[in-house]
């Protein structure tokens, strides 16, 4: 349940969070998202989730080969999609994965 939780959380809130802290765009940097998940108090077990759905593809790549060097990322998005599919959540966080899947 914590996991569906906190996957949640980031389909709902950390969008909404990153556009009051830093205003409207399209991409966030590495270092706004990281922010915004610790000090929002945001899982951070699920930062890589943070980091694809709010990243530029070339920032996406380079900040996971630095801080999450052994994450497959085209394996993460499969298995966000699939627990979201088992979960049966539509909300926006599965938008959000299909706009960048």
């Amino acid at each position: 349940m914590l996991k569906h939780a906190a996957i949640k959380k980031y389909g709902k809130k950390l969008l909404p969070k990153l556009q009051e802290r830093y205003g409207n765009h399209n991409f966030y940097s590495a270092s706004q998202v990281r922010a915004t998940v610790y000090q929002c108090n945001f899982n951070p077990k699920y930062l890589p989730l943070g980091y694809l759905l709010f990243l530029e593809e070339n920032a996406l790549t380079k900040i996971l080969s630095i801080e999450f060097p052994d994450l497959c990322i085209d394996d993460y998005k499969a298995e966000m999609c699939s627990y979201l599919d088992r979960k049966k959540y539509h909300g926006s966080l599965s938008q959000l994965i299909e706009e960048v899947a």
